[in-house]
């Protein structure tokens, strides 16, 4: 297999073409992504890429139901969860595992994705993952301006939530209860998550 070097940044018209084929596509900067891969290969080699592990899909159930009693439910806003398109720029559509989009800001969910910043983001790391998550995802959410971006470290048992301050990530004190900045009293159990 060769691999291919895009002649331009793919958009939000290239990322609506890719078949669903369950694994988890995304636009960062104008280059596809895989699972957290990068995909520059065609043809089999870009098949290798796994659904996630099971202890990953518990821990973002476990968080997701905090979420939801917390926030959807008293109809505070929206928890959405993967796959779920969020196009934050015309190059730059991701698919986090979790997604908060308060009342305030629930105009930018449409009927196909969430068009525009979410107030929270929420990124599960895995082995294929983690450099993304932890820096090119970072680095976008940022400018785009999301509120707040937690990455949560299964190995480690830890949430870094990080806190948009004048443009900047600023992480918060490790806790076993993370207290949400943008949404007062919404307290996310970390030890009910493992």
């Amino acid at each position: 297999m060769t691999a291919t070097t895009p002649t331009r940044k793919l958009t939000y018209a290239d990322y609506v073409k890719i078949p669903n084929d369950g694994r988890r596509h995304e636009i960062l900067d104008g280059v596809h992504f895989i699972n957290g891969q990068r995909h520059d290969l065609v043809g089999e080699e870009s098949l290798l890429n796994p659904a996630p592990s099971t202890y990953h899909q518990i821990v973002s159930s476990r968080l997701l139901q905090q979420l939801l009693m917390q926030i959807q439910l008293p109809s505070l806003g929206f928890v959405l969860h993967a796959p779920c398109d969020v196009q934050l720029s015309g190059d730059r559509i991701v698919q986090p595992d979790i997604v908060v989009v308060l009342n305030q800001r629930k105009s930018i969910i449409t009927p196909t994705k969430i068009k525009g910043p979410p107030n929270l983001v929420v990124e599960i790391l895995s082995p294929s993952s983690e450099e993304t998550d932890c820096v090119q995802k970072r680095e976008i959410y940022q400018s785009a301006g999301v509120e707040e971006y937690w990455i949560v470290d299964l190995l480690e048992h830890t949430v870094d939530q990080l806190v948009l301050r004048d443009g900047i990530y600023q992480s918060q004190p490790e806790s076993d209860v993370r207290q949400l900045t943008i949404l007062e009293g919404v307290k996310i159990f970390l030890n009910d998550i493992w």
